[in-house]
């Protein structure tokens, strides 16, 4: 993929900022204003304090820090970034559509698998971009050549490469992009530096060796050992094997509203009335947690209402849930028919509730119930540009909690500011859109 984030989307800005090799627009008109490009670099380079760690590193300003654009850094931003900040800032909507279609078969090609019919897409669409792009940038000029360089051309091949090797991530440059990393402080000699690097491939593998032989990988890492997520003070119930809440905790009372919606949670759950709830469940049951962690390589998600967030820290309080919806609901004649909805929000609380054995809400044994409270945000029509890219927008949060088992929460999203924080779009990479990620082992 280095072809495209080390070539294409550089050489694409370079175009679009009349810095590449001296060509002009010709006969159309797909240039940014120097003060447009500034703007949408430094808009990206602020949308890091909403963008979760667990995303990777702030996203550096392609205008002032382009020495700090790796190709993970540039892979983000085409994907997430690019398609979000450029919406309307080209002159002509057909530039933004030649470049969110680039986006768009990017994205396939990151997928863990492909079948036949994504493969021939692929080489129908990489065919379709190419021919758009001689006819925006080249325009058939020879003077204009120059703008087709032999990486235009290679994208005519990613298909077939797809069809012989597999999917892009089973033979991509990442891996040895970061071994070469390691290599560059090994080099103690400017004299021999062929005999520092054999020396340290060498180390290297009878380390690798030896760790395997003797299972001893955690004591070479050389950091303290962190088994699972054991953290001090956390709290796991059998109830939940797929999450861990951490602290801070609070015991501290709840406000009439918030404690209104517990209730109103729990008679749906238990399918009583709130009266009945409100009789038998007492406020010393609940607690709140100021955090929860997803197992097996999830996410942690903070809570807004109990975390406070540092003036350098990254939001992680916004997060994808799923839940059960009754499509009938506002029809009572009918039956119940419940289907899965995606949503989005803030997490603003966490609740364990320890329920006592109560026959009257058929609970037979004690009972623990981890809930969430969220601020659900209310989201707006997206762009039929960007519905391709499952990107949703947002202007404000609902007054109204949700509550939902914890279980509902599935991950971390991150949000892009647009029009000064009048509207945001949430960057979502889980589920069935979750793509090929290189991550050092």
């Amino acid at each position: 993929m280095h072809l495209i984030w080390e070539n294409i989307i550089k050489n694409l800005i370079l175009l679009w900022t009349g810095e590449f090799k001296g060509l002009d627009v010709g006969l159309e008109d797909y240039e940014l204003g120097e003060s447009v490009w500034n703007a949408v670099c430094q808009a990206g380079a602020n949308s890091g304090s909403f963008i979760p760690s667990a995303y990777g590193a702030r996203p550096p300003n392609p205008a002032t820090e382009r020495s700090m654009c790796t190709a993970d850094s540039w892979s983000f931003w085409t994907q997430y970034l690019g398609p979000v900040l450029l919406h309307r800032k080209f002159s002509k909507p057909k530039y933004y559509k030649h470049f969110v279609k680039l986006v768009r078969m990017v994205r396939v090609c990151l997928q863990f698998e492909l079948s036949s019919t994504d493969i021939s897409d692929l080489r129908m669409g990489f065919a379709s971009w190419v021919e758009e792009f001689e006819v925006i940038y080249y325009q058939h000029n020879p003077e204009c050549l120059s703008a087709c360089p032999i990486t235009i051309h290679a994208l005519l091949h990613i298909a077939d490469s797809i069809e012989e090797t597999g999917p892009v991530w089973t033979s991509w440059a990442f891996p040895m992009e970061r071994f070469c990393g390691q290599m560059q402080p090994a080099i103690m000699s400017r004299r021999h530096p062929d005999a520092c690097m054999a020396r340290y491939i060498v180390e290297h593998a009878q380390l690798t060796q030896a760790a395997l032989v003797h299972n001893f990988t955690e004591e070479l890492t050389l950091r303290p050992c962190r088994l699972g997520v054991i953290v001090a003070g956390h709290f796991k119930h059998e109830s939940y094997p797929s999450c861990v809440l951490l602290p801070p905790r609070r015991t501290t009372p709840l406000t009439s509203v918030t404690l209104s919606r517990i209730f109103k949670a729990l008679a749906t759950r238990f399918d009583v009335s709130l009266a009945l709830v409100r009789q038998h469940v007492k406020e010393v049951y609940i607690e709140q947690w100021g955090k929860v962690r997803r197992l097996d390589g999830g996410d942690t998600m903070l809570a807004a209402g109990l975390v406070s967030s540092q003036h350098d820290s990254r939001d992680a309080t916004f997060v994808r849930y799923e839940t059960l919806i009754d499509k009938f609901a506002r029809q009572h004649h009918m039956p119940p028919a419940y289907e899965k909805q995606t949503f989005y929000g803030r997490l603003e609380h966490i609740f364990v509730i320890r329920i006592p054995h109560t026959p009257a809400l058929k609970v037979d044994g004690p009972t623990t119930i981890f809930l969430a409270a969220l601020s659900t945000c209310k989201l707006e029509s997206t762009p039929s540009s960007l519905s391709a890219l499952d990107i949703h927008f947002y202007s404000s949060l609902n007054d109204t909690l949700d509550i939902v088992d914890i279980v509902c929460l599935q991950c971390l999203v991150g949000r892009v500011p647009m029009d000064g924080g009048r509207q945001w779009a949430i960057i979502d990479r889980s589920g069935n859109l979750a793509r090929a990620v290189f991550e050092d082992s």
